[in-house]
């Protein structure tokens, strides 16, 4: 079977105009970022997604966590959301890699007490809700490849024991590691030190974290060996008196961009210190910001600093430089922002973040080898939307997504829908509409986009009982479909529901289906928007088939809606209908609904476009036409119109708004 289906143009529509505000937001933040010191830290309005001011951080790891085979976490495992004690300790423990999602505050018990994690494991809160207090996450020796992002972590201190001397109650504590970044997280207030980076730990990565109101901050080394690796980048140190960080013995510290302000002021004249080149460090200081700080920088003898491009206000004491230390681009890339920019850029995006955690991205086939296995990671009854990346290539399997999984997305990321295919070739002789279906989505909050879904049977080269072949089954709601494809020939597309009285919605916009024989059908409420349907010849000088078979629900008065597409054929003119009505095992109380509107009409389309099925006489569905144009197009006594006054009833929100006002259409043009 061949398919000849358009690749990804989207249908023309208004030309958006600007809008004013986001202009000016984007101009605000160019100013913030570029240094001109028009917005102070206090100054500065928290930017929202809206305004594009947002920055969009990557879930891999930059910088020395991303070398020598680089650091994944628990990527290829089981995604799991833990609200206790228990279950943390259960899966960070455990031997097989995790992504495990914090929500809400985990209060440890005993009170300081550990948390093991073990290697191959991704440690996240759910947006900026994940907490662990009183306790400490522990790495111990031989742990490798661990990511800890987005969490809180506090209150272990020992109150009378400011100098830490009574407990080791850190917040993240290592000892002889490789591969890990700690990223966007909140230290504060424990018992000892907030990170410690000890003994030959390598290939570490410490990014947009906080560390605050605390005596010891950021450890490195315990150590006489040069061996460890470590970026620090974005950080902010506010409140804190010393190891901002401290590095001893490091073979290559790299420092930029980040934030020192607030110093503890207790007039100790040594140990109050903003970095330490310690030991025979070789550490590099770019573009950072110290403000209010005693020894911004400083470096033992044996160490070497270079420093270049940072901002001091309001500060004392050592500022030392010496050494050639080392080229940070001879090892990784990565882009300065200026040291102007560094205050707002830092108190706005370090920390947790509430765009972190709640959306978890699994890619296939980097970490899971078939789209399957990422649904499969995906925890029943899933809170947070997870969206799976498919890299592009053809994906030759069966996809289902259970009713237990919902809010996922599967994005393809090629440059255009046709470079991601999932596709399969089993007819409805081996199974029915759910055997033959490619890609079935039973669960509701689903979408899929920049992907081609296909069902390759040849039916042409056998004759079944039931050739029937879907790309796509679904049974959810609220289900999405933005620039995909759908191939296939009888049956290529079923949106459906449960059950008969259930209603179900789906939404396709900038899309492209093919088929021959009722390839559109089904009983969900379905918009089909600014998308192509191309209708495929069967080599028929009479009828090549159907586009729809709706089986839309009695009570429900919306079925399918097809607006502002276009529909496409190489059939023979006057050969084609718009549709029949479908009503499955003789079911009565099925009578489609269907409306093409705004939409262009070939040749091939008959001039009585719509016929009947199984003895069901089309007249007695609700079968209307307005505005169609185009060569197929035309009004006459078997072409029902939807009259004038009716047609605010009948447009995109109305068929999806449901009971809930779902409204994926909104803000689309």
């Amino acid at each position: 079977m061949t398919h000849l289906h358009l690749r990804s143009k989207r249908l023309p529509g208004p030309r958006p105009r600007p809008s004013l505000g986001r202009a000016l937001a984007a101009v605000t933040v160019l100013v913030a970022s570029l240094g001109l010191g028009a917005l102070t830290p206090a100054e500065a309005a928290e930017p929202t997604p809206a305004s594009g001011a947002h920055r969009t951080w990557s879930d891999k790891p930059h910088g020395f966590a991303s070398l020598d085979g680089g650091t994944t976490g628990g990527a290829g495992g089981k995604v799991v959301t833990v609200t206790d004690q228990a279950s943390l300790a259960q899966y960070a423990a455990a031997e097989e890699p995790y992504v495990i999602r914090v929500s809400g505050a985990i209060e440890v018990a005993p009170f300081g007490s550990d948390i093991v994690v073990a290697s191959h494991k991704t440690i996240i809160g759910v947006g900026d809700t994940g907490e662990i207090v009183h306790g400490e996450l522990h790495l111990n020796p031989g742990t490798s490849n661990v990511i800890i992002r987005n969490l809180t972590i506090r209150d272990s201190y020992v109150e009378g024991d400011w100098d830490g001397k009574t407990t080791d109650f850190d917040a993240i504590q290592m000892d002889s590691v490789d591969h890990v970044w700690i990223d966007h997280n909140r230290f504060e207030h424990m018992g000892d030190g907030l990170l410690d980076v000890r003994k030959d730990s390598r290939y570490i990565t410490v990014s947009y974290n906080q560390f605050k109101n605390h005596n010891k901050a950021f450890g490195i080394g315990w150590t006489t060996n040069v061996q460890t690796e470590i970026t620090i980048d974005h950080n902010w140190f506010s409140g804190t008196k010393q190891r901002n960080p401290s590095a001893d013995n490091c073979a290559y510290a790299h420092l930029y961009n980040n934030y020192l302000s607030a110093q503890v002021a207790d007039g100790d004249p040594v140990w109050t210190y903003g970095n330490w080149s310690r030991g025979r460090t070789k550490m590099v200081i770019e573009n950072s910001y110290y403000d209010g700080v005693q020894h911004p920088y400083q470096a033992d003898v044996t160490a070497e600093l270079v420093e270049r491009g940072s901002i001091l206000r309001n500060t004392t004491g050592r500022q030392d430089e010496w050494g050639a230390a080392f080229d940070p681009k001879d090892f990784y890339d990565y882009r300065l922002d200026p040291a102007a920019a560094v205050p707002a850029l830092v108190t706005h995006f370090s920390g947790p973040q509430k765009r972190l955690g709640t959306n978890t991205v699994l890619n296939v086939p980097a970490e899971y080898p078939t789209v399957q296995a990422a649904v499969d990671a995906v925890p029943d009854g899933n809170d947070g939307t997870v969206t799976i990346r498919i890299a592009p290539g053809t994906y030759r399997a069966k996809v289902l997504i259970p009713a237990t999984k919902p809010k996922l997305v599967l994005q393809g990321t090629g440059r255009d829908r046709s470079d991601t295919v999932i596709v399969f070739d089993t007819p409805a002789a081996y199974g029915g509409s759910n055997g033959s279906a490619t890609v079935r989505i039973l669960a509701s909050d689903v979408t899929a986009r920049h992907l081609t879904f296909s069902n390759d049977f040849d039916e042409a080269a056998h004759e079944l009982n039931g050739e029937q072949a879907l790309a796509v089954k679904t049974t959810g709601d609220r289900i999405v479909f933005e620039d995909t494809a759908f191939l296939g020939n009888q049956d290529t597309l079923m949106t459906d529901s449960p059950k008969l009285d259930v209603i179900s919605r789906v939404y396709i916009r900038d899309s492209y289906i093919e088929g021959d024989v009722d390839f559109i059908y089904g009983r969900a409420t379905t918009v089909i928007e600014r998308s192509v349907i191309k209708a495929l010849s069967r080599g028929s000088a009479t009828n090549n088939g159907y586009i729809t078979a709706a089986s839309t629900w009695k009570d429900n008065p919306y079925g399918f809606l097809i607006t502002r597409s276009r529909v496409i054929s190489d059939a023979p003119a006057g050969t084609f209908h718009l549709g029949r009505p479908w009503h499955p095992g003789g079911e009565p109380n099925a009578i489609a609904q269907v409306l093409f509107r705004d939409t262009e009409l070939p040749a091939a389309v008959k001039s009585s476009p719509w016929t009947d099925m199984s003895g069901f006489s089309w007249k007695d569905a609700r079968f209307a036409e307005y505005r169609t144009y185009g060569p197929g197009a035309g009004v006459t006594a078997d072409r029902p119109q939807l009259p004038a006054a009716d047609a605010d009833t009948y447009t995109v929100a109305e068929y999806l708004a449901g009971t809930d006002g779902w409204a994926p259409h909104a803000g689309r043009r």
